[in-house]
């Protein structure tokens, strides 16, 4: 399979029809609505379609989609006609929010070890094997559990090129151990995030943070510059 370069043309494979490439290419969407299934929800596949797909592949994929579980799947055109391109999809959203859902978390926040969280989110949802704890990531488990953080929720940072931890595995890679390097918690924000494999954090700043425009008034000693 060729790979795909950011900037570059597309390769001659994914221009021209070939119903088996889509096909063998649908792994990863199959297993994307089974991980949707799994908290109860409907699920609505939108299919972007751009003018290089045929007929015969955007219907393969559609049909792909509702064989593996999705309520619908709609090909949408808002690429080339706007708006007008996705009337389709908006029923279909609509068709399913009135649906009867059984929605249900993945695991028990307040009864489920912090632990047993993570690995649950690894082989449910990314298909891995097992879990891999640093000392690190041990040490920070039990000093939370200490505090008093063991029910808050999972949120994992993992790159978002594959379901694993090695972004060049695409489709659906099974049988690894998910690494796990640190973990760290947004107690404000009440979850707690592990870090998978090398994925890194940065802040959410601004081109010019705010903090330049925060200062101490020396004579009433308030803060100016908060609002």
């Amino acid at each position: 399979m060729a790979l795909v370069s950011a900037g570059a043309p597309l390769p001659r494979e994914y221009v021209d029809e070939n119903l088996k490439l889509v096909e063998d290419g649908c792994s990863n969407l199959k297993k994307q609505i089974q991980i949707a299934r799994l908290f109860g929800v409907p699920v609505v596949v939108a299919l972007n379609v751009f003018k290089t797909d045929t007929k015969d592949e955007v219907d393969l994929v559609c049909q792909i989609a509702k064989d593996s579980g999705a309520s619908e799947a709609v090909a949408c055109h808002h690429w080339s006609r706007g708006g007008r391109g996705s009337v389709d999809l908006a029923k279909a959203v609509k068709d399913a929010a009135h649906q009867q859902s059984h929605f249900q978390f993945l695991y028990d926040d307040l009864q489920m070890p912090i632990v047993e969280k993570i690995r649950t989110i690894a082989q449910r949802v990314y298909g891995a094997e097992d879990i891999e704890l640093s000392p690190e990531a041990q040490d920070k488990i039990d000093y939370f559990n200490q505090q008093g953080y063991e029910t808050l929720p999972i949120c994992m940072a993992k790159t978002h090129l594959s379901l694993s931890h090695m972004p060049d595995k695409k489709g659906v890679p099974t049988g690894f151990v998910l690494p796990i390097r640190d973990v760290r918690a947004s107690v404000g924000a009440g979850f707690i995030y592990p870090l998978v494999g090398t994925m890194s954090t940065m802040p959410g700043l601004p081109t010019r943070p705010c903090f330049y425009d925060i200062d101490l008034d020396p004579s009433t000693e308030e803060i100016t510059g908060l609002f």
